[in-house]
């Protein structure tokens, strides 16, 4: 058996506020509980589930304390740069924020970034020129 990706889980801080944003995004809530949401993604997509910060530490036995750069990054790879500037645009009138604007890659493709409400960074990229 190969590993797989079913559920991508990210800890936050309010739940209430986090759960809005994705749903402003168009995320479909699948089950909702007092410490965990999860999110119906799209066909062929792994689901999205939020869990409050501490609970998610304690569930998985660690200590809820560090902060900075977590070394991820979630990535949607649209067809076109009107969907990425789309995508961005979303995304901040959901309450996130953008990292890097979307721009014209050396590489020929097209990209940006922009976080959550917890920080959590968001690829948007598109190789269609």
């Amino acid at each position: 058996m190969s590993l797989q990706v079913s559920t991508i889980m990210l800890g936050v801080d309010d739940l209430v506020r986090a759960k809005r944003f994705y749903e402003r995004l168009g995320c479909e809530i699948d089950k909702d509980t007092r410490h965990f949401v999860s999110f119906v993604l799209g066909e062929g997509s792994s689901r999205l589930a939020l869990y409050e910060w501490e609970a998610a530490a304690q569930d998985a036995g660690v200590s809820p304390r560090g902060s900075g750069f977590r070394g991820v990054s979630l990535h949607f790879n649209p067809d076109s740069r009107e969907v990425v500037d789309e995508m961005m645009h979303n995304a901040v009138a959901a309450g996130g924020s953008v990292v890097k604007e979307a721009a014209a890659a050396p590489w020929g493709g097209y990209f940006g970034y922009f976080s959550d409400p917890d920080g959590y960074l968001w690829k948007v990229t598109t190789y269609a020129s």
